[in-house]
């Protein structure tokens, strides 16, 4: 065994990626405290092609200095807005059409693995604050909700990781990996 090369592992190139077919999903970060959890996002976001990400309230904006340890240039392919509210932001998304998902537990959350995205649709999940998750102003924005099963001691999992989950998830789903 053997680690590929940079040259065989075959990457698109920053304007390639900007062209190519994206995911139907947008992650909205909804007041995340860590600029380094943001940049976080923005690679895994970068890694499975999704549509774009929006920046609500407190969370990094680029070109912030924590974000760009941890997002390794995806800050420069995947598309991004920001909002100064998470309530505004969901208004436009809901203008918009698009599904939009808290990444929280609820009362009315259901199983990641029970989620099945419909062919056609534009999604948008919310990623909540560290501490305190998906904010109350933005549940009556939501369509649905999501919550990744746990089987520790601990309530949540970091943001950043729980974004890895779900987007994976998603792709899986929509790409039929």
């Amino acid at each position: 065994m053997r680690k590929l090369s940079m040259p065989e592992l075959n990457r698109l190139s920053q304007e390639e990626f900007r062209s190519a077919e994206k995911l139907p999903l947008i992650l909205v970060l909804d007041n995340i405290r860590s600029a380094l959890n943001v940049g976080s996002v923005f690679r895994t976001a970068d890694a499975f092609a999704v549509e774009s990400i929006v920046l609500c309230g407190i969370t990094a904006q680029p070109p912030h200095r924590d974000m760009l340890k941890t997002a390794l240039g995806a800050t420069d392919t995947v598309a991004w807005q920001y909002y100064s509210s998470t309530a505004e932001a969901l208004g436009h998304l809901k203008e918009q059409g698009v599904y939009i998902v808290a990444v929280e537990q609820t009362d009315e959350s259901m199983s990641l693995q029970n989620f099945n995205p419909v062919e056609g649709r534009k999604y948008a999940f919310i990623l909540g604050n560290e501490v305190k998750g998906v904010s109350e102003e933005a549940l009556p924005y939501c369509d649905a909700a999501l919550e990744i099963p746990q089987f520790g001691t601990k309530h949540s999992l970091n943001v950043a990781v729980c974004a890895g989950v779900v987007v994976w998830e998603f792709a899986k789903k929509s790409r039929k990996l």
